[in-house]
């Protein structure tokens, strides 16, 4: 600063709303502050005098609902006003059509660079921002993103002084100095509407809590199911945030300790955002809280500094993703949060940070159950996501792991988790435009429900194991467990020795409907994004009988580490609430083990050798 501060500055540059505005002029490009932070008094009064100018450009990051900028976008672009979104935001699929035209899509991280470079000047800036402290400081309060770029970058800066706005820690602040006109007004700050959530959001949440760990870093976009799984990831522990925006649900996670940002690699013990969206509770809650730093897009949306964060987890929502994995995030109504945004570099990123996850939400169909977005083909949406960044995907029914999959196994993946009337369709399509194999059937596991609930993730020789049934994309990872038995252990499953195990043959071996037939398989988080099998049990309906055949095999070295009894419990859990009256298995007599796993269950176990093989049967019915 070249002067000190006094508060004769401050009166010298305040202005009633007409004079501070009266300097703008036709075909000026005007900034205006995004999100819940737009200055409403200033844009309303700028409104009400549109009929001044011709040709005024309105740039914005993007707004709700219910927002002035958005109301202006509903209407028909005339000579007045254009509005220039760099985000799709909230809105009916009819204005969004209507104002495509003017998009301006762009990586967020980028947008601040965008103004310093004056590749898009800016003559007016339109912010809103705190009372100024004793120093002559302004926090931009819950707007920081790219509205304090725009006002360093702007020929002119009006500053909306609203003592509701929240000081927020952080580079938030801009000083009086780089004000050109004050103009005082108190109101309430824009707040978060309700957005509905789909019926599904609850199993979604469930899907995706169990793939966030205790101790992970996570961001999360705006919009519909968000809160669920932020309910959901109640039960975690020192979570930590790095997102774009700060939500209720995550206030009401650090207020109850689940999130402490205490494994952050970057920004330890600090929830890190670009600004707020949310309840004038949540603003209450902002101001002056030091466990929370907003920053610019520039810093938060960096891929280079999102991967630092171990752990790193990514949760975003797709509107359609095809066989191949590519995904579209077109805005849809009450989808705030939307378009061409900085969702690439989180997706990236947490595909890049140790231990890190990236996952796709959606729900299986449309709001209106009449169309799948698990499509053959995204035709007219634009790819928001490559295939190539595209790793774990979660519907209603299940979750799968497209990490290094080919073509076909995505496909028969991506089916898996569709709503099961658009399965034999999407089947159909792939085989006929050669993602599947002419030669693959349509067995049974494609029809079937996921039984999320069944999903648990445990602790096995310090390493967590998930159990989960299996899926018709696991075929390849089942191969690889059997081929990484020993001989012994082969023998023992199958009875005899075997040397191959391809994949036609293990598909008509492990055909589940997850009813008659069901597999656990148990899978090694060892650090890496690709699933490895530590065991494999399952269970298949006897014909024309009420009793379930179960098998085992496990890896060598996960043998006696309670894998095996987790599996067989899940086996239990699954027969029972499927009608099965009992488990039956045919082992050798010297497989003692088996023996020991089988008698460890809660139910009565008879045992009989019938010359050949040695019988375990337990009933239900009988605890």
């Amino acid at each position: 600063m070249n002067h000190p501060y006094s508060m004769d500055e401050y009166l010298q540059k305040r202005r009633s709303v007409q004079e501070a505005l009266s300097g703008i002029r036709s075909g000026q490009r005007i900034f205006v502050g995004s999100l819940c932070g737009e200055p409403q008094h200033l844009v309303n009064t700028l409104l009400e005098q549109r009929r001044r100018y011709n040709d005024l450009e309105i740039l914005r990051l993007f707004s709700l609902e219910g927002a002035i900028t958005s109301s202006l976008a509903d209407q028909e672009y005339g000579h007045d006003f254009t509005i220039r979104p760099i985000y799709e935001g909230a809105g009916s699929s009819e204005e969004i059509r209507v104002g495509r035209r003017f998009l301006c899509p762009m990586n967020a991280y980028l947008i601040p660079r965008l103004f310093r470079c004056k590749q898009l000047p800016i003559n007016c800036a339109l912010i809103q921002v705190s009372p100024p402290d004793q120093h002559g400081w302004m926090s931009l309060g819950i707007s920081v993103d790219i509205t304090k770029a725009a006002a360093l970058a702007a020929d002119v800066v009006v500053a909306q002084v609203n003592p509701l706005m929240p000081r927020v820690s952080g580079p938030t602040f801009l000083h009086v100095h780089d004000m050109d006109w004050i103009v005082e007004k108190e109101e309430p700050l824009l707040t978060l509407l309700e957005v509905p959530e789909p019926a599904a959001s609850e199993e979604i949440a469930r899907a995706v809590a169990n793939l966030v760990e205790d101790g992970a870093t996570s961001q999360l976009g705006l919009g519909e199911a968000y809160r669920s799984i932020l309910q959901a990831l109640a039960g975690k522990n020192d979570l930590g945030i790095h997102t774009q925006y700060m939500t209720d649900g995550i206030m009401e996670l650090m207020e109850r300790g689940v999130v402490t940002n205490r494994h952050k690699f970057l920004h330890d013990g600090m929830t890190i955002a670009t600004g707020a969206v949310g309840s004038e509770q949540l603003y209450r809650y902002l101001d002056g809280n030091p466990a929370v730093e907003f920053h610019s897009t520039a810093h938060v949306d960096d891929p280079v500094l999102i991967m630092q964060n171990h752990r790193m987890v990514a949760i975003n929502m797709a509107t359609a993703i095809d066989l191949t994995g590519q995904v579209s995030t077109d805005a849809l109504p009450q989808n705030h949060f939307a378009g061409v945004t900085a969702m690439p570099n989180f997706m990236h990123a947490a595909a890049h940070s140790v231990g890190g996850k990236a996952i796709m939400v959606m729900t299986s169909t449309t709001e209106d159950g009449k169309r799948s977005r698990i499509v053959p083909e995204l035709e007219s949406s634009a790819v928001t996501i490559s295939r190539r960044d595209v790793y774990h995907v979660v519907t209603e029914y299940g979750t799968v792991n497209l990490f290094g999959k080919n073509i076909q196994e995505r496909a028969m993946a991506l089916i898996s988790i569709a709503h099961p009337d658009f399965r034999e369709e999407l089947f159909n399509r792939a085989k006929e435009t050669g993602l599947i194999g002419r030669e693959r059937s349509l067995y049974e596991s494609l029809f079937g429900i996921y039984p999320v609930h069944i999903e648990e993730t445990r602790v096995h020789a310090g390493v967590p194991v998930t159990f989960r049934p299996m899926k018709p994309g696991d075929l390849r990872i089942l191969q690889g467990h059997f081929y990484a038995m020993d001989e012994k252990d082969v023998t023992s499953r199958f009875f005899h020795f075997r040397t191959a195990f391809h994949q036609d043959q293990l598909e008509s071996m492990y055909q589940i409907d997850y009813l008659k037939n069901m597999t656990i398989v148990a899978v090694m988080d060892n650090g890496m994004p690709a699933e490895q099998v530590s065991g494999v049990g399952g269970y298949g309906r006897e014909g024309g009988k009420h009793m379930a055949e179960v098998a085992f095999s496990l890896r060598k070295e996960w043998q006696g580490k309670g894998v095996a009894g987790v599996i067989l419990e899940k086996l239990a859990q699954a027969a029972n609430e499927n009608g099965i009256e009992g488990l039956v298995a045919y082992t050798s007599p010297r497989n003692a083990s088996m023996i020991k796993l089988f008698k460890k269950l809660p139910y009565p176990v008879e045992t009989h050798y019938d010359g050949e093989f040695f019988i375990l049967k337990c009933l239900f019915a009988r605890p």
